[in-house]
């Protein structure tokens, strides 16, 4: 079920596919997921969205598939095309999404200077760094891994919004690519669905870094750990714990910052959040023994 209310068109039923676009907005960095029923039962569904083909996935008897509106997506109309099999047929439709403009507020943050202007040193490491996410981001598996929807890993509030523009001594820098959530150092985080860890080691501008491939190309991102608690190629199921709460690389104190990639776009965790809401899964549920990679009680 989505927990958001419809932000788009809904095709006649005697066309070949019924489309429903669902979203919490039809702006920047959000993320909207589209129903697709059909007059006839459909074998495959391919989507072309933003430049980018995305696979659909089924759901009892309808298709849905997700879309992300990169963070610096121009305002106007976009077409999406829809093109699937059913019975050895050919079906296509079209939808438009009309993209809103949206007002990102601007934040003013100090922090050591070495995280504003890298020494020569450190250019290249930066650099590979950088490279090595971009590779990630083009390297999702090709199907669905999560299911049943995303928690929240921590239970802090959002501070740092999604998309503000920061303000680093005084030095404008990239736009907030995530939400920083606030919890005490030493707070358990938990995977938010199920994955598989891509990523586990210590970054220079995220600090202790675990990122996971959810399928589909779909990835969360969990930056500034104290202590990671899961190795690349460990399969995590949601509510296992990856690692614990910290404050390494580039902050001003301890917090979670969570960010999220589809099929290249930067998107609010929050967005993913609201309309795929899971039901409760309590730290530790479903570890049994220490499939995470933590120790018992909650410690990494």
């Amino acid at each position: 079920m989505l927990g958001a209310a419809l932000a788009g068109t809904t095709l006649r039923a005697a066309d070949p596919l019924q489309i429903t676009v669902a979203a919490r907005s039809i702006q920047p960095g959000e993320v909207v997921v589209l129903s697709v029923g059909s007059t006839e039962p459909l074998d495959t569904l391919r989507i072309r969205a933003f430049g980018h083909d995305v696979e659909g996935f089924r759901v009892g008897s309808i298709w849905q598939a997700l879309v992300g509106i990169d963070l610096d997506a121009v305002p106007g109309r976009v077409t999406i095309t829809f093109e699937g099999l059913s019975a050895g047929r050919s079906v296509t439709a079209t939808s438009t999404l009309v993209v809103k403009a949206h007002a990102f507020p601007r934040r003013y943050l100090r922090v050591d200077d070495a995280f504003v202007n890298p020494p020569a040193a450190v250019m290249t490491r930066i650099t590979e760094e950088a490279a090595e996410l971009d590779r990630l981001w083009a390297t999702s598996a090709p199907d669905r891994i999560w299911s049943g929807g995303f928690l929240r890993p921590v239970p802090g509030i959002a501070n740092g919004a999604f998309g503000t523009r920061r303000v680093f001594n005084g030095q404008p820098r990239q736009p907030h690519g995530g939400a920083d959530l606030l919890s005490p150092a030493g707070t358990p985080i938990l995977a938010p669905s199920d994955g598989r860890v891509v990523l586990a080691r210590a970054l220079y501008f995220t600090g202790n870094t675990v990122v996971i491939d959810h399928g589909l190309g779909l990835f969360s991102l969990f930056a500034h750990l104290s202590t990671i608690g899961v190795h690349r190629g460990d399969a995590v199921p949601a509510g296992a714990t990856i690692g614990l709460v910290g404050a390494t690389g580039r902050v001003t104190g301890p917090h979670l910052h969570w960010a999220m990639r589809l099929n290249g776009a930067r998107v609010d965790p929050l967005s993913v959040l609201a309309l795929l809401p899971r039901e409760k899964v309590e730290a530790g549920q479903r570890l049994n023994g220490g499939s995470s990679g933590c120790r018992s009680g909650g410690r990494c």
